[in-house]
């Protein structure tokens, strides 16, 4: 009996498809088909929020004033990634070329564990913000956060890397309005809130400088409300109030404490929340961003959100004194910048042996000389090195070290 007779095979001898294999096939093209359109939809309804975003052009090595480092370092360093965070103190939501900073963050990535460790710099830090116009290879020294106004993103992440041997090349500016938005976006952030910052987010503290919920409202044109102390979800407005809180013992120092606090919370709900939630996230926050990373930069960061653990956070300097410093002002000032960078960079890249380059040790010597702080001049040890991470000395009082 031939395979012809049956009319089930082919000329090439090939068994022919049945009916309802052929059928069968059209199925699972079609769902292959509508798969692959479903994605191709996805990526271009991803692709046109990420639109939305400020883009920057990207900033390049040469640019952002990468201290020169030996074969060694540049190999540790090449396994983490370093982003630069920015929170300006702007009443002008969505400008983002100006002002102060009032939040400086390093947010540093081990690329193969995706551990992620987040750095404060305190605001008021005594460090070389800018290069001076008048002498090629001097630097102007000031507070570190008036670094963004005096040049922007691009100057403040050069001023971390010229200070803090650092490698950052990329950044992300935010403002009131967009921490307001994403907090909002979430469903609020669980926080416990002491009497004393209570009265200061109130406006109701003497020693408060502004009521900041109001103001918060005023400049977000979101509606909210006063808090009062005690374990509570909190939304966008009163969160934002809470890290700018500068009036309560801790001063600047319990500030970025909070200011960790808040991300921490974020993070952890955001790990939790549904598509949905994401979704509104990206809608609400992502027109209130200026960053220099590319959409594809910031699609490869948002798929792997479930990979990243925030392990620890801190403040720098580690060890340092306060005070007020004449024409320069009040200010936060590294005891031996140079130790403290060794112990920073022990602190993010496990480097013990580390040896600052020779631009951290000049600036460290500059700042001595200007200000007579010394390692045995520290006021405040808080090492995260140290076995019994513990604040070794009084935190300063009220107005020790912060301004306005």
């Amino acid at each position: 009996m031939g395979a012809q007779t049956k009319g089930n095979t082919q000329k090439n001898g090939k068994k022919k498809l049945t009916k309802k294999q052929r059928r069968k096939r059209k199925i699972i093209l079609f769902i292959i088909e509508a798969v692959v359109v479903l994605i191709l939809l996805a990526g271009v309804y991803i692709w046109q929020k990420l639109q939305k975003v400020e883009h920057e052009d990207p900033l390049e090595e040469e640019q952002v004033s990468i201290n020169k480092m030996d074969k060694k370092t540049k190999e540790i360093l090449e396994d983490y990634t370093n982003i630069a965070i920015f929170g300006l103190d702007n009443r002008d939501t969505g400008t983002y070329a100006s002002g102060n900073s009032d939040c400086i963050m390093i947010a540093s990535i081990n690329n193969d564990t995706k551990e992620v460790k987040l750095v404060s710099v305190y605001r008021d830090t005594y460090l070389a913000v800018d290069e001076e116009e008048s002498s090629a290879g001097s630097f102007l020294y000031r507070k570190v956060n008036s670094a963004y106004g005096r040049g922007g993103a691009k100057n403040a992440v050069k001023a971390l890397n010229r200070n803090l041997d650092l490698d950052i090349v990329q950044y992300i500016s935010v403002d009131f309005k967009a921490l307001t938005n994403v907090i909002d976006a979430l469903g609020g952030i669980e926080l416990d809130i002491t009497s004393a910052e209570a009265a200061n987010m109130n406006g109701q503290n003497a020693n408060a400088f502004e009521d900041y919920i109001e103001e918060n409202m005023k400049v977000t044109g979101k509606t909210s409300s006063h808090v009062s102390a005690g374990l509570q979800t909190v939304d966008g407005v009163q969160a934002t109030a809470y890290c700018r809180i500068r009036s309560t013992a801790g001063d600047d120092f319990k500030r970025t404490e909070r200011q960790r606090t808040v991300i921490s919370k974020m993070i952890e709900k955001a790990k939790k929340a549904d598509i949905l939630t994401l979704n509104r996230i990206v809608d609400e926050v992502l027109g209130d961003v200026s960053t220099s990373l590319t959409s594809m930069q910031i699609l490869d960061y948002a798929k792997s959100l479930m990979e990243y653990e925030l392990v620890d956070t801190h403040g720098f300097p580690f060890e340092l004194a306060t005070g007020s410093y004449g024409s320069k002002g009040d200010l936060v000032v590294a005891a031996d910048l140079e130790q403290n960078v060794k112990q920073l960079h022990e602190y993010l890249f496990g480097t013990a042996d580390y040896e600052p380059s020779n631009t951290v040790v000049k600036i460290s010597e500059k700042v001595k000389n200007e200000t007579g702080v010394t390692a045995e001049s520290a006021t405040r040890i808080d090492n995260p090195l140290d076995d019994d991470d513990s604040v070794s000395s009084e935190l300063p009082t009220e107005g020790d070290s912060t301004s306005n």
